[in-house]
């Protein structure tokens, strides 16, 4: 009979379910990867854009809709990438929390309009790591179709493509530490000592890059897309010239003599494609010149390099280093 109270506590303990780790939710794989390292093992995190897709037009099927609708917290860089995302954020449940990356303290951003290497970065202060709005007050984006949120990236204001300056992944990374903490007290040591962990990994692979970039500083090269500007400033590289100033804007017959003319001018070594985009008019801005043409690049790693947020920049690195080495 003493036996039977510790029988009783034992079942009962082990009755209890186990607690889950919060369902997330990204906008695409730069985002997932970081939130992924971030839960480990905990969870598996659900991507919302495909591989194949381009980050600023995509229409959500209902299987996705249906997924961000039952998500714990909702992971995305904001409207100002991905305005197709802003309505359905918009509608979220109540208890659906949201981290939009580009709000976080201490990111650094850069506007389409400061011009190249010569303006600085700066950081984007006054939001915390909390809830934020979908409809929140962010003016710096531009005009975008309310009717239809997956037309047009408006080229105006602050570029989105800020995970491509691998010294925003410390803040987010912490952000989104503290984020799922709030959700997840049990595991929120675990949150924090993954966050710390591959903030010092790409800390570390951040300087290797750089190292490995610092001679190609001077060398002039041709984009499809005007999306890597905080890559090539932050690891010193020539503004890149862009063909293309949004990823689905087809350029005007004047915009490809302006280019042609800057890729006569500048002797510029390489052309890279962009993945999944036509690269005839790329090779039209380069015919009859030097200019060689590189792999296909890809800002969000559609290219196979979304595995990992390391894999994305160093695909980025090998792309680039392997055509100036010709």
């Amino acid at each position: 009979m003493p036996r039977l109270p510790l029988l009783a506590a034992t079942l009962t303990m082990t009755a209890l379910p186990a607690f889950a780790a919060p369902d997330v939710v990204t906008d695409m794989s730069p985002t997932g990867a970081l939130v992924q390292e971030v839960m480990g093992d905990l969870g598996t995190v659900h991507v919302l854009l495909p591989r194949a897709a381009g980050a600023h037009q995509y229409t959500m099927r209902p299987s996705d809709a249906r997924t961000l609708q039952g998500a714990d917290l909702l992971v995305w860089m904001g409207p100002e990438l991905t305005p197709w995302l802003e309505r359905s954020a918009e509608n979220l449940a109540e208890d659906t929390r949201q981290l939009r990356l580009l709000t976080v303290d201490g990111t650094i951003l850069q506007r389409y309009d400061e011009g190249g290497d010569e303006h600085e970065g700066h950081q984007h202060e006054g939001h915390d790591h909390g809830d934020h709005e979908a409809h929140g007050d962010h003016g710096d984006h531009g005009d975008h179709d309310q009717e239809d949120g997956h037309q047009g990236h408006d080229h105006e204001g602050i570029d989105p493509h800020a995970w491509l300056n691998p010294q925003n992944a410390g803040p987010w990374l912490d952000s989104i530490a503290a984020t799922l903490s709030e959700q997840d007290p049990q595991n929120a040591e675990t949150y924090r000592q993954n966050a710390r962990a591959a903030a010092e990994r790409i800390a570390a692979l951040d300087t290797s890059l750089s190292d490995r970039l610092a001679p190609w500083s001077e060398t002039s090269f041709v984009v499809f897309h005007d999306a890597y500007s905080y890559f090539t400033r932050h690891f010193g590289l020539k503004s890149a010239v862009a063909l293309s100033l949004g990823d689905a804007a087809t350029p005007s017959a004047a915009r490809v003599q302006l280019v042609r003319d800057q890729v006569i001018a500048t002797k510029a070594v390489c052309a890279f494609p962009e993945f999944a985009h036509d690269p005839s008019l790329l090779a039209t801005v380069t015919e009859g010149t030097d200019t060689r043409t590189g792999g296909e690049l890809s800002p969000e790693g559609a290219d196979g390099n979304a595995e990992s947020y390391d894999a994305i920049l160093t695909g980025l690195a090998d792309t680039i280093i392997a055509c100036f080495e010709g």
